[in-house]
């Protein structure tokens, strides 16, 4: 009776009709409730509808009684995984594949898990073992390219995508993706085919480029906001049941949540430790929200100390986070990743609280409906640019970037030569990551070096592979390669300190520096900039302004060449700005923490008070505190 019951109910299932299998599933359960298959097919539907949790309690269950199935550890890892209990996942992909050595699905799915994990390497391997059973297995093909990204295997990662884009080339991000790695090892050889893909694909409506990787090769502000778009709808659409219904909450303060996965030893923690060490106690309570690592640092204890709840959410799914935050009662909740690594944009797609803010992880917009504010400046989103960002804007005066003044710098600023740097000679830095050197860029600053004689351009050491492509191009452009000086990385306090053997900053574009123009700016070190199109184009034009010196913003890319070489040929020229910055740099309200915090508390008060009127997000600007 029992097997008629349950052939019943899998010809139901597999033709769709769910509840009728359910009932019968059931009926087989309620006669033997030790059934494995019966337990492991009813959590399969919970599965199917999304009840993962319920997935997991009843194919679990089925595996005491079968514990040789490979599908019951395959699917119950694949429930595991969407609870983002990714441990627990590579555990029972583990037993699949040993119960079935040649189980493609269970390889890639392990991988998949180990990538949440930041177990890269491992990862990489469980995928190459995935495709050597199934070489046109996309899916674990894009993932090992990701993988070898994480990995900094960046010419790596780039083949992957490009076979996947010939293989399939409407696989979501491929194109996008072969162009990021291309980007991160400065392998400029196919760039305008790769800008020309990307921007044919969002034109259609692909999705085609993550809205990360967009900052870097898109430079159309459009573009970037469809990139947004496009990922939000398929990776994290707005729910349709949110969690906050429209209460009103009534509190003695103002009740902040600030999501990341950034509190440790990270440039995001580097500019925002100031403001969390200053908010108003008596007027915000803070709240931290943490899915990043602890590393145990000075800057984790401070953070830690900063918040009035500080409370790690590694280990629950977006749901159990965003549920958190419901029954917290946040009144704000401010998006610190935005789509930046290990970012998790599906909790606020929850909408678990009255208003929902995207400020400082990611330089743009989120394209989401569920975001209802931007923090930005009139430097950073100026007048018509508002139809590029689907959030309200709040403009701060000054710079949307805050700034830690309590930043330490190394007493001892090292010698020339421990750097690698010549005793004489002009200096020109870029600390910036390789992936945001482009070749128009490059070459201004071969140009420079031509013309200002012993002069070097002193850059970050960010992976073998742009190092070595660096120089190719530099020889390309008739330029010595002893010319370029790589400079490894170091503690943030003696990185600090080494900008004073430079002379010029020079920045880059279409994505400028950001922390790195601050900690360029906060050492002493000017820094001239070319504003483009995008937030993540006019960023260092913002810091500038800010900090008093917009004498070293240009328009185009010849000025800024030329300032470059004004300020490299005429030492009074460049004195007269070192004087300037060294004057301002404790003064001006790029670095007043206090200020900057008295204006984003005025923000988020008149964020509230609309939400308390009912009243819909709508942009505004701040007015200025302080001198």
């Amino acid at each position: 009776m029992s097997e008629a019951l349950l052939t019943n109910a899998v010809r139901l299932h597999q033709t769709g009709d769910l509840v009728g299998a359910e009932r019968l599933y059931g009926a087989v359960l309620r006669a033997n409730p030790r059934h494995a298959q019966a337990l492991y097919l009813l959590g399969f539907i919970h599965f199917q509808r999304g009840q993962y949790d319920e997935a997991d309690r009843l194919i679990g269950r089925s595996l005491q009684f079968n514990p040789q199935s490979p599908d019951g550890w395959y699917n119950r890892g694949c429930a595991l995984q969407r609870l983002q209990r990714h441990g627990e996942a590579v555990s029972c992909f583990d037993r699949a594949v040993a119960l079935k050595t040649d189980y493609d699905e269970a390889w890639t799915n392990r991988g998949a898990a180990l990538l949440a994990l930041r177990r890269h390497a491992e990862a990489f391997e469980s995928f190459s073992k995935a495709l050597a059973l199934k070489p046109q297995d996309f899916e674990a093909l894009s993932n090992r390219g990701t993988a070898s990204l994480e990995l900094k295997r960046y010419e790596e990662a780039s083949a992957d995508y490009d076979t996947l884009f010939k293989l399939a080339p409407d696989f979501p991000y491929a194109a996008g993706n072969a162009a990021l790695g291309r980007a991160y090892c400065c392998d400029w050889r196919f760039l305008k085919q790769d800008r020309e893909r990307v921007h044919a694909g969002l034109q259609a409506g692909r999705a085609t480029v993550s809205p990360h990787a967009s900052t870097l090769i898109a430079g159309d502000p459009l573009d970037q906001l469809r990139a947004a778009q496009t990922w939000v709808a398929e990776r994290c659409p707005e729910s349709p049941t949110p969690l906050w219904k429209g209460e009103r909450y009534r509190h003695d303060r103002i009740r902040v949540a600030y999501l990341s996965a950034d509190y440790h030893s990270h440039a995001t923690s580097q500019l925002a430790a100031g403001l969390f060490d200053t908010h108003d106690k008596n007027r915000f309570e803070t709240v931290a929200i943490s899915f990043g690592p602890d590393d145990t640092s000075a800057m984790r204890g401070r953070l830690m100390r900063a918040f009035d709840s500080f409370i790690d959410v590694r280990d629950k799914s977006d749901g159990a986070a965003a549920a958190l935050i419901r029954d917290m009662e946040i009144d704000i909740a401010v998006d610190l990743k935005g789509f930046t690594q290990d970012a998790r944009p599906g909790i606020l797609a929850l909408r678990p609280a009255p208003v929902q803010v995207n400020y400082l992880g990611h330089p743009g917009t989120m394209g989401a409906r569920y975001i209802d504010y931007l923090i930005a400046d009139r430097r950073i989103v100026p007048g018509g640019h508002e139809r590029y960002y689907s959030e309200k804007i709040v403009y701060l005066p000054n710079s949307y970037q805050t700034n830690d003044r309590k930043r330490r710098i190394a007493e001892r600023t090292p010698e020339r030569a421990d750097e690698g740097l010549p005793e004489l000679g002009f200096v020109f830095c870029s600390f910036n990551g390789s992936f945001k050197i482009t070749p128009e860029l490059f070459d201004i600053w071969m140009h420079l070096l031509k013309a200002i004689g012993g002069s070097v351009l002193w850059l970050l050491d960010d992976n073998p592979a742009a190092v070595r492509n660096l120089k190719r191009e530099a020889e390309a452009r008739g330029v010595l390669t002893e010319r370029l000086i790589f400079a490894p990385r170091r503690p943030v306090e003696e990185h600090l300190a080494r900008h004073r053997l430079a002379d010029l900053f020079l920045d880059t574009l279409p994505c400028n520096a950001h922390t790195t123009a601050s900690d360029a700016l906060w050492a002493g070190l000017p820094v001239i900039t070319c504003t483009g199109d995008t937030f993540a184009g006019r960023v260092a034009a913002s810091l500038l302004f800010a900090v008093g010196l917009p004498e070293l913003i240009t328009d185009s890319l010849p000025s800024y060449e030329a300032l470059a070489m004004k300020l490299a040929r005429e030492p009074q020229a460049l004195s007269a700005v070192n004087a300037k910055l060294a004057e301002r740099r404790d003064v001006a309200p790029l670095f007043d923490t206090e200020r900057f915090t008295r204006n984003l508390e005025s923000a988020f008060a008149t964020m509230w008070g609309r939400t308390q009127r009912r009243a819909p997000a709508e942009s505004f600007a701040v007015a200025a505190s302080g001198p």
